[in-house]
């Protein structure tokens, strides 16, 4: 679509948002009009998607001279101008809520935060505010350009509520666009610090093994035989705390649900804190002296950091990596390990 003839936009107005205009070459003709647009138009306007130029269609923001067109599917015309409204972003439904952000980077397109243990990443029934979307929205209220429409940070990826460490939020739909195809594909690097019972054998290995929703609490997921997603995830114990405890160096090859609680739980290791993957005292606490293995039972969540994680910038391609340290109370239980 090299050749096709497109206009700057007016000057956003925040009544009417943008509009931009593209006449379509000789070689364009039969093509899908959404498929056409998105080439034509998508990079300019800042990486604009085909589900999101096939939405603006059917909501009557795009016309061929002069003429609304509502079909996605419809053969482009040689010669034709065709016009895409951009509108202006909507208000997001959550609400800004002045939240404290650990920020390890940030420019107009991304920010990187080292999230605390307890936070909710998105508002959901049950915590329908004093999220990660709250707090962004009222950091960077001024930086959003909108996606999907909607003027929101992007979430490409998710953390439990009790599993702190490093998360990338989109500031653009440019941005959000390209990192949410990074991990889909995953061309990226994530590493998680796990404390687990037990010392697993060997002490590096990786977990090859499909999960799913449990057959009969379908709160919580499980290694399945039948209706399984492929899930890998590569381990390295980083140091062992006689046979009581581990700490591991997890790696995802895969982005399932809990994927890392599930695994350990699955071959034996459950990470310490757990709530959901941990039923009852592992029989490796024994080897603990009390003191630390009523700590370590105690402890309310699961000691789960994601420590480390690199991808390439989604607009300049720049080649980036964060790390985030762990967080006190996880701390605290190796410092009591170790003097045990």
């Amino acid at each position: 679509m090299s050749s096709a003839t497109t206009q700057s936009p007016l000057k956003p107005d925040p009544e009417t948002g943008e509009t931009h205009r593209v006449v379509a070459p000789a070689e364009a003709a039969g093509t899908r009009a959404d498929r056409f647009i998105t080439d034509a138009l998508g990079a300019a306007i800042g990486g604009l998607s085909r589900s999101r130029v096939k939405a603006l269609m059917e909501a009557g923001q795009v016309t061929r001279d002069g003429a609304v067109m509502r079909d996605p599917s419809e053969a482009i015309r040689a010669g034709a101008t065709y016009t895409l409204r951009l509108p202006p972003p909507e208000p997001a439904t959550p609400q800004p809520q002045p939240i404290p952000l650990t920020i390890l980077f940030e420019d107009r397109h991304l920010i990187v935060i080292d999230k605390p243990a307890g936070l909710v990443v998105h508002p959901a029934p049950g915590n329908q505010d004093g999220t990660l979307v709250n707090a962004v929205l009222a950091h960077a209220a001024e930086d959003l350009t909108g996606i999907g429409g909607e003027k929101r940070p992007g979430i490409v990826h998710r953390l439990d509520k009790d599993t702190s460490g490093v998360m990338v939020v989109a500031k653009s739909e440019r941005a959000h666009t390209a990192l949410s195809e990074a991990f889909a594909t995953r061309d990226l690097d994530r590493e998680y610090l796990a404390l687990c019972w037990g010392l697993p054998a060997p002490t590096s290995g990786e977990v090859d093994a499909p999960i799913g929703r449990h057959p009969i609490d379908r709160k919580r997921m499980a290694v399945v035989e039948r209706q399984g997603k492929h899930a890998l995830t590569r381990y390295r114990t980083e140091r062992g705390f006689g046979t009581g405890c581990a700490l591991l160096r997890c790696r995802l090859a895969t982005g399932r649900t809990h994927q890392i609680r599930v695994h350990l739980a699955h071959i034996g290791h459950p990470i310490v804190g757990d709530p959901v993957y941990l039923k009852r005292t592992p029989a490796s606490a024994r080897g603990l002296p009390a003191a630390t293995r009523d700590l370590l039972l105690a402890f309310p969540r699961q000691a789960l950091h994601a420590a480390t994680l690199g991808f390439r910038h989604p607009v300049t391609g720049e080649s980036l990596t964060f790390s985030a340290p762990v967080p006190p109370d996880m701390q605290a239980l190796l410092d009591a390990l170790g003097d045990g």
